[in-house]
């Protein structure tokens, strides 16, 4: 098992959180499209 290619022996530089990463980028565009929501209701509301 010297093959250096072999995912197996592969060391993970940056281990990340799968789950964390998802909801944060869910919250994210939650919060752009809710932020959009209410600036094109006032910009309705204002005509």
């Amino acid at each position: 098992m010297s093959d250096s290619n072999n995912p197996e022996l592969h060391v993970n530089e940056e281990p990340s959180n799968d789950f964390m990463d998802t909801a944060i980028g869910f919250g994210a565009m939650f919060g752009f499209l809710f932020l959009m929501g209410i600036v094109a209701t006032a910009i309705t509301l204002v005509k």
